[in-house]
């Protein structure tokens, strides 16, 4: 196995974790995660082809859906309301 993939296995499992912390506990960490995701796919497609990190992609977008909605509408300049559990009160 190559080491883009033994990264990639690695990143998928510390995301799974990260999503078992509590919601403010999940900032932090996701947005390493958020972060170091596009590296990764990148690494994976250098190593195994395009269509290999187009799936890379796809896994990813599907994990960060809601974050990357979330970012892609303060982006455009949209009103963001938040779901009730992430609200600081």
């Amino acid at each position: 196995m190559s080491g883009a993939l033994i990264a990639a296995c690695l990143w998928v499992l510390a995301a799974t974790l990260v999503a078992l912390l509590p919601m403010r506990w999940q900032f932090a960490p996701g947005l390493v995660l958020l972060v170091a995701a596009p590296g990764v796919i990148v690494w994976i497609g250098i190593a195994h082809g395009a269509l290999v990190a187009v799936l890379g992609m796809a896994a990813f977008v599907s994990m960060f859906r809601n974050p990357l909605r979330y970012l892609w509408r303060r982006a455009r300049g949209d009103a963001v309301r938040l779901p009730l559990r992430a609200r600081r009160e």
